[in-house]
């Protein structure tokens, strides 16, 4: 859909698949398997539609600043190379670096 090719596909059994550039350039996506995943049942609001987006940005710093400034907000929790925020509506996502 995004016409993006496939960089990378549950190589080491994570339930990881990238698509996009190879790594140190974007733009990239990142998705991962819920595991135990409920899924939605639209438009019902007991089970909503949900998702999580893993963004590679090539300055961190810069970034976050863009992200804050569209009503992101910086959700506790991060690891090396990847923070944690949630957009307007409360949907997480990660800004993520090489």
């Amino acid at each position: 859909m995004l016409g993006l090719p496939l960089v990378e596909e549950d190589s080491d059994g994570d339930g990881w698949v990238v698509l996009g550039r190879p790594p140190g350039h974007q733009p990239r996506i990142a998705f991962q398997k819920a595991v135990n995943l409920r899924p939605p049942t639209w438009p019902d609001p007991e089970r909503p539609q949900q998702r999580h987006l893993d963004v590679t940005v090539e300055d961190i710093e810069a970034a976050e600043r863009a992200a804050l400034a569209l009503g992101a907000r910086r959700l506790p929790g991060e690891g090396e190379g990847f923070r944690v925020y949630a957009d307007p509506a409360g949907h997480p996502f990660c800004l993520c670096w090489d």
